[in-house]
This record gives C-alpha cells, sequence and structure tokens, in this order.
C-alpha cells in the first residue's frame, strides 16, 4: 500500500482537515469575544498560537491512533479490515462540514453587524507614538494637596504636547479617569493611545517625592520608570526632568532617535505662585460663580508674587470671559481687561494663540459695545485661521462658537465641537457647549443628551442643570424643569440670576408666593443687579398692576442700568407698550430721551449696544404713531443694517411673524404662526398673551384658526401649572 494510501486509511487527512476548520472557528469566537470579557490583548495572540502549534501533533496522532467503538485504540490494535476507519471518516466529515457551516454563519453575522450597524464603534488604527498622561495620585496625608498632584500631572502634559509626532490624550479626558478602578488597557483604548503615564507625589512640607512610570497598554510592560526626591523649590526641575525623560523615551524608542527640541513648562520658577495658580485651575472647573470668584483671587494673588506669571494672566484672561458670560462682571469691564492681559502675554510671546484669540475677541466685543458690529462679522475668519494652526487648543475654538452664535451661525459650530470631542471625549465643557448649541438648533432631545452626558462626567456644573431645565420647558416638562433650576440652585448658591430666572418664570405662571421666595434670594445676594431689576417688572406685569410696572420699568432706564438679561431693553419695550395702547407714545418717547440721549435715534450711524436693541423693542409703538411709510422705511432699515453684519433677524419664527405683523401681510404672518411658532412649547412664550393683544396683530388673532391656536397655548399653559405647583408642592410636604 502506498504512503498516501495509508494517510488516507488511517484518516489522517481528514484529521488534518478537520482541525483545521475547528481551530480556525474556535479561534474567531474566541478572538472576538476576548476584547469584550476585558482580556488583555496578548490572550487573543496566545488562542491562535496555541492552535497553531497543535496541527503537527494532531496530525501525527491521527497516525498513531485509531477512533472506535470501544474509545481511543493504537493504530494497531485496530483489524485491518474493520469497518470502524470508515465510520470514523464519516463522523469526521459531519464534524469538517458542521463546522465550516456555523464558521461561514459566524462570520456572516459578525460581518454584518460590523457594517450593518452604523451607531457600532469604529476600529481606529492607534498609533504608536501615543501616550494618556493620567492624574497623578496624591499620596500626601493632606487631602488638600491634591491640586498640587492635578497640577504637576497637567504641567506634564503640556510639556509633552510638545513633543513633535507624539499625540498625547487632552488633560479633560484623561482626567476623567481619576479615580476609577479601571486598567490600563481600558483607558487606552477609550483615549486611543499606545502609552499610559502615571505616577504618585508625595509631599511632606518642603520636600516633595514624584514617582512615575510609563507603561505600554498592550501587554503591560513599563518602559520607563523613576523616582525624584527633591525639595519644593526645585519643583519645576522635577517637571521638566520627568517630562524630558518620558519624551526622550517615547521619541527614542518610537519617533526615531535625535530631534528633540527643550520642553517648556509653565513660566514661573515661584512655587508659592506656582500653588496659587493651580488652586485657581481647579477652581474654576465647574464654573459656578463661587469657583469663579476664588479663581480670580488665587490668580490675582499668583500675579502679585510674580507679574511676569505669564500663563496665570491667560487663565486670568479665560476667567474674566466666563464671569461676564455668566453675569457676574460688566462685559464692557472684562474686555477692557482681557484686552490688557493678553497684550501684556503677547508682548513676551507673540505666537502664543490663545492669547492671540482673546485679544481678536476682546477687541470685537469692545466695538460691539459701543454700537458697531463689524468686529464679530470679521472676528469668525480670524478665530478660524487660530484653530486651524493650533486645533488641540480649546479656547480658541469656544470663543470662535460665540464668532459663530453673535451672527447667527450656529450651524458652523457643530463640526467645531464634533472635532474637538474627537479630540476630547471625556471633557464635560465640550459635551456642555453640544448641548446648548442643540438647543439652539431645537434639537432637544440630542441637547438633552449632551448635557446629561456634561452632568455624568463633572455633576457639579450649575449652568448645565440650568439649560437642562430649559431643554424641559421646550419638551413641555415644568415639573423636571424646576427640579432641575433648583439642581442648579443647590450646586451654586452663590449665583443671584440663577434664583432670578426661576422666580421670573414662577410669576410667567402668576405663583407669585413661589417666585417671591426666590426674588428674595436675588435681593438678599444682588439687589442692585440686572436681575433684580428684571424680575421686579415682571411680577408687576404678570400681577397686572400696570402703575406699579410703569414705576418699576422707569426706574430701569433712570438708573441706566445695563442689559444683561435684556432687563434695560424690556424695560423700554414694556413702557412704549403701554403708551401704544394709551395713546401716549410721543409722551413716553419724549421722556426717555431726556434721560437717556439718542437712545431711540434710529439713523444714528453708532449708539450703545443696549440703545439699539431698545430701538428693536420700539416697533410696537412705532406702528400706531408713525406714517406707515416711515415705520416700513425703519423696518427695512433694521433689518439691513442686520444683514450687513452677518445677522438675519427673521431666521427666528417669532421674529419673522412679528415683521409679517408690522408689514400688515396678515396671511403669511397666520402661515408662518400656525405652522412655526404656536407649535412650540408654551412653556418659552410665556408672554404670548401680553405680545399678541397689540394693535399690529389684531387683524391676525381675530382668524379662527390662530384662536384655535391660542386656545391651546392657554390649555397648554394652565397644565405647565398645574404641574409646577403639583411638584411644589410634594416638594414642600416632603422637607
Amino acid at each position: 500500500m502506498s504512503l498516501v494510501a495509508e494517510l488516507r486509511r488511517r484518516n489522517v487527512f481528514r484529521v488534518a482537515a478537520a482541525y483545521l476548520v475547528v481551530g480556525w472557528l474556535l479561534t474567531e469566537v474566541l478572538t472576538t469575544i476576548l476584547p469584550t470579557l476585558g482580556a488583555p490583548d496578548w490572550a487573543a495572540r496566545a488562542v491562535i498560537l496555541i492552535f497553531a502549534f497543535g496541527f503537527i501533533p494532531a496530525v501525527v496522532f491521527s497516525w498513531f491512533y485509531e477512533l472506535t467503538s470501544e474509545g481511543i485504540k493504537r493504530e494497531r490494535e485496530v483489524e485491518r479490515d474493520e469497518i470502524i476507519t470508515t465510520k470514523t471518516g464519516k463522523k469526521l466529515d459531519y464534524i469538517t462540514v458542521t463546522s465550516v457551516v456555523i464558521l461561514i454563519v459566524f462570520v456572516g453575522l459578525f460581518s454584518a453587524r460590523q457594517t450593518g450597524d452604523d451607531s457600532a464603534p469604529v476600529e481606529v488604527a492607534v498609533s504608536d507614538a501615543s501616550v494618556a498622561v493620567l492624574p497623578f495620585v496624591n499620596m500626601s496625608n493632606d487631602k488638600d494637596n491634591e491640586y498640587f498632584s492635578d497640577g504637576l500631572t497637567e504641567t506634564l502634559l503640556h510639556m509633552l504636547t510638545q513633543v513633535p509626532d507624539l499625540k498625547v490624550a487632552a488633560r479633560t479626558s484623561s482626567f476623567a479617569f481619576k479615580g476609577k478602578n479601571i486598567s490600563v488597557q481600558q483607558i487606552a483604548a477609550a483615549l486611543e493611545v499606545a502609552h499610559v503615564l502615571e505616577g504618585s507625589v508625595q509631599r511632606v512640607g518642603d520636600r516633595v517625592r514624584v514617582t512615575a512610570q510609563l507603561i505600554r497598554a498592550s501587554d503591560g510592560f513599563h518602559i520607563w520608570s523613576s523616582s525624584y526626591d527633591r525639595t519644593l523649590d526645585d519643583i519645576f526641575g522635577v517637571q521638566d526632568e520627568i517630562a524630558e525623560k518620558v519624551g526622550y523615551a517615547l521619541s527614542h524608542s518610537l519617533l526615531g532617535a535625535g530631534g528633540r527640541g527643550k520642553l517648556a513648562g509653565v513660566n514661573t520658577t515661584d512655587p508659592d505662585a506656582y500653588d496659587l495658580y493651580l488652586q485657581a485651575r481647579k477652581e474654576r472647573v465647574t464654573y459656578s460663580y463661587g469657583g469663579l470668584q476664588a479663581s480670580e483671587n488665587l490668580l490675582k494673588g499668583a500675579l502679585i508674587i510674580d507679574p511676569g506669571f505669564l500663563d496665570a494672566k491667560t487663565e486670568l484672561a479665560a476667567n474674566y470671559v466666563a464671569q461676564s458670560e455668566t453675569g457676574l462682571l460688566d462685559s464692557r469691564e472684562v474686555n477692557m481687561a482681557v484686552k490688557a492681559l493678553s497684550d501684556q502675554v503677547l508682548a513676551e510671546r507673540p505666537d502664543d494663540v490663545v492669547a492671540r484669540a482673546f485679544n481678536l475677541y476682546a477687541k470685537a466685543m469692545l466695538q460691539a459695545t459701543e454700537g458697531d458690529l463689524k468686529g464679530i462679522s470679521d472676528l469668525a475668519g480670524q478665530l478660524e485661521a487660530i484653530v486651524a494652526k493650533a486645533p488641540g487648543e480649546l479656547q480658541p475654538r469656544l470663543l470662535l462658537l460665540r464668532a459663530y452664535h453673535g451672527t447667527q451661525q450656529f450651524e458652523r459650530s457643530v463640526p467645531i465641537l464634533r472635532d474637538a470631542l474627537r479630540r476630547d471625549p471625556f471633557n464635560p465643557q465640550i459635551h456642555y457647549e453640544l448641548g446648548t448649541l442643540f438647543a439652539r438648533l431645537e434639537d432637544w432631545d440630542s441637547a438633552k443628551a449632551s448635557l446629561e452626558k456634561s452632568l455624568e462626567i463633572e455633576p457639579a456644573q450649575p449652568n448645565a442643570y440650568l439649560h437642562l431645565g430649559k431643554v424641559n420647558l421646550q419638551l413641555g416638562d415644568g415639573a423636571g424643569a424646576v427640579q432641575n433650576f433648583l439642581r442648579a440652585l443647590e450646586t451654586d448658591p452663590k449665583d443671584h440670576e440663577l434664583p432670578g430666572m426661576l422666580a421670573a418664570f414662577l410669576y410667567q405662571l402668576e405663583l407669585f408666593e413661589a417666585g417671591d421666595d426666590f426674588r428674595d434670594r436675588v435681593m438678599a445676594i444682588a439687589p442692585t443687579s440686572e436681575m433684580a431689576y428684571g424680575i421686579e417688572l415682571l411680577r408687576a406685569i404678570n400681577s397686572g398692576d400696570e402703575e406699579a410696572s410703569i414705576r418699576s420699568a422707569r426706574r430701569a432706564i433712570e438708573d441706566d442700568i445695563d442689559d444683561r438679561q435684556f432687563a434695560f431693553s424690556r424695560a423700554v419695550q414694556y413702557l412704549l407698550r403701554v403708551a401704544a395702547t394709551r395713546g401716549t407714545v410721543a409722551a413716553e418717547i419724549a421722556w426717555m430721551e431726556r434721560q437717556a440721549p439718542g437712545i431711540l435715534d434710529f439713523r444714528a450711524e453708532s449708539v450703545p449696544l443696549k440703545y439699539r436693541r431698545a430701538q428693536y423693542m420700539a416697533f410696537d409703538a412705532w406702528f400706531v404713531s408713525l406714517p406707515r411709510e416711515e415705520l416700513l422705511q425703519r423696518l427695512d432699515m433694521m433689518l439691513q443694517g442686520a444683514s450687513s453684519y452677518g445677522f438675519d433677524l427673521e431666521q427666528d419664527p417669532a421674529m419673522r411673524f412679528e415683521v409679517l405683523a408690522l408689514r400688515g401681510e396678515v396671511e403669511q404672518a397666520i402661515e408662518v404662526a400656525l405652522a412655526k411658532v404656536f407649535t412650540r412649547s408654551v412653556a418659552m412664550h410665556l408672554d404670548w398673551q401680553q405680545t399678541l393683544v397689540l394693535p399690529q396683530f389684531r387683524e391676525i388673532v381675530a382668524d379662527p384658526r390662530v384662536q384655535a391656536a391660542m386656545q391651546r397655548w392657554e390649555d397648554e399653559e394652565a397644565a405647565l401649572r398645574g404641574q409646577v405647583q403639583a411638584y411644589l408642592a410634594d416638594l414642600h410636604a416632603t422637607t
């Protein structure tokens, strides 16, 4: 008998085929499910090697042994004419064919899942030249020293970003894993890096001990590790040394030796100034009133110690912009300070892209304050160039968003934020910005999801709760809105605007007793704030006390308050609306001109921004007091003037509806109202009854279709009031 025939008789070929098919099947299954079970990368490789090395022994075994009905026997113990070999061969054929079928089904299903499910995560090639710097663990007895270990981590991260061709995971995403029991492999996979730098800091008195180790995520191997014992006044040298060594270890082994430049760390050599800087960075994370004020004071302390501390100046500029946006500081004073700080930084570091972005932003905002909006329309292009030059810097991106929003280019903000999120996926601020952006675009579900994700990462964000409450209102959930407003208040009790917003909402629902509780908080914290003026006016208006409302509105104009939360322009609007219904427009305008000369000079080329807003509010009065030709001419001037700066006022359906009503285009106004305005939640239009009684809407509201829509809104408002009343009653019953 030939060798081939003998191999066939002993089923060696069948065993080899069955082994290969079954091995392939098991390899596919195991290498697919092992990663989902958290197994390390080497486990999948081990499976492949085991099956590969087992092939030869399996074939040799089939030559010497035979499977019979009595079990496995040596081949020479089986009679040559016994039919068991044929039966064994058929069993092996069945095993092979069945395995092939299962393999085809498995591969087909898995491939379909990967290609058919657009929401499934896409495998991203991870560069070997990549690293995440995890927060160094604070090993000191004093937990207050944690800001120090966090600051050391931030500085190392900043320095490593300067290594050419090295991808460094963003600081916020790295810090998202702080204190969590997650393996290095999982962290590296989430951040799409191949290496992780971790360590610890122990500070005792004026001495500090730092340990650091660079780990390869694929196998957990330590590429480099070291420890340092230094006096605190040498902490900057320790930072430089660690960053230099880590950068060298990565660049030498992964990027090729040579070409390493000097890495620049924080630009102060005073440990006390550095201490205050780190504490300030920690305080401003949540952007609360208390946190921002504490951060400002700490940064000023750092600059008193070291006036040349440029990083502290840039951080202070960012702090001022945040305070302006939250109502803590006057916007004009803020922009003057930001310009001065950024000028100082640029004088020393002309290539500092963050300082350059702040400088451009401050100049544009100062122009806008004086009524020249051209700076805002030009700002976007300038900031786009900076973002393209330094895509890893978040602050210029956020300022670019403000420029887009200032000219109503909300859609252009989406890719800017999505790219930022790709670079820094666990940054709560980016998720927050996305949430507020989706709200502007009226994508309420996406807004809610983004804001909730932001709060999941950083729960102590009052502004995220506030905007989540506003989304609740858009979805008709009054109880959910109040609940989130209250969470915002609990998170930031120093913020006087939060209770003011809640009081205003309750007043508009005519829940005066509940609203007064929150008004009292405003008056106790900030009795002369724009919010205090605004809620006093709203309370008087919604309680039906017209004389008290007039006194409140006139006091706001006499005191020349700022237009924060539209407090000034709303006072102007109310007085002119009352005058329009009383037939006293000329007398009211004359009084306003005496209090604020030029306030309604519509043809003035440059007026303060709050005056320009007040002019937009004057059309209710001009509708009944001006000749129609003059009214339409001013209306066209307003729209064309806004358009020349990149604003499309009629993009908002409510504004479009009002413009059509002023023009007397009744049928078109009705179509817009029914299709775009009354389809929204009444919760965001709680002043609708005060608006629709104005003369320009008289013919529109007489239409039966509009009457039906108004009745729906009235019923919806009553239901909303009931929801809020019930929630507050339950809340009081349980406290």
